[in-house]
């Protein structure tokens, strides 16, 4: 398993306030901008702990509805939705030029990535703001998504993505956080789903099928009742395999 390097995002600056014992195990970050939660004050903190363990930092924005934890589709115009995703990402890049660290990553949270991976308007906002903001920066995207086609099509680096602590459907969107059985809360189970999408490029569905999946780098949410355990518990299994993280 020597030649299998990965990166394990998490989701931070989410007001959990467990950033410190997450950061140890994860090689990327993504940092809510104020738009489903935080201010520049949990940005600037969490920036500040990403630098002292050299983890890459990615900006995480959403639809600008705390009252929902950005997990339900607003409807907005495609310029609203621009101007607030580009809005929330300066904020963040303000606060890393501050740092003197460089903005590694995007990553949408909640029902915008949701969306984005399926309709093509949204697609093309994210895309869009990536494209204006003009800094060399990577879009984190699920297998076989519209965003990854409309981001390959005008030239943005993407990198696949997957998630650790969710179930999939048959069509690779996730199991909705409604059902009982969206979450994946149990660490040998959490070790072999991710082992099996890097072994074997495969993921195993709710309904016990096997589906082809690419990904690069997979998700932890940090917001978890026990984050921190099943990232730990995760990362040293996965070492233990050969499998490099960074």
């Amino acid at each position: 398993m020597n030649n299998y390097i990965i990166d394990i995002n998490v989701d931070t600056g989410e007001m959990v306030g467990n950033e410190s014992q997450l950061m140890p195990y994860m090689s990327s970050c993504n940092i809510a901008c104020g738009g489903h939660v935080g201010d520049k004050e949990t940005m600037r903190s969490v920036v500040k702990l990403a630098k002292q363990h050299s983890v890459k930092i990615g900006a995480h924005p959403s639809f600008p509805d705390k009252d929902n934890f950005g997990r339900i589709v607003m409807d907005m115009s495609c310029v609203t939705l621009y101007t607030s995703i580009k809005n929330q990402i300066k904020d963040l890049i303000s606060i890393l030029d501050e740092e003197h660290v460089p903005l590694h990553h995007i990553k949408p949270h909640g029902a915008l990535y949701n969306l984005a991976a399926v309709d093509e308007k949204a697609a093309h906002v994210i895309v869009e703001v990536v494209k204006a903001l003009r800094v060399p920066v990577e879009l984190y995207v699920p297998f076989k998504s519209v965003i990854a086609d409309v981001a390959i099509q005008n030239n943005i680096q993407i990198m696949y993505e997957a998630f650790a602590d969710r179930n999939y459907n048959d069509d690779l969107t996730l199991v909705s956080r409604s059902e009982e059985n969206a979450l994946i809360t149990n660490s040998e189970l959490m070790f072999e789903h991710v082992y099996n999408m890097i072994l074997n490029k495969e993921v195993k569905t709710i309904s016990g099928k096997s589906i082809p999946i690419k990904a690069k780098t997979f998700c932890v949410h940090g917001d978890g009742p026990d984050a921190v355990n099943l990232l730990s518990n995760l990362v040293s299994r996965l070492k233990n395999k050969g499998i490099k993280i960074r």
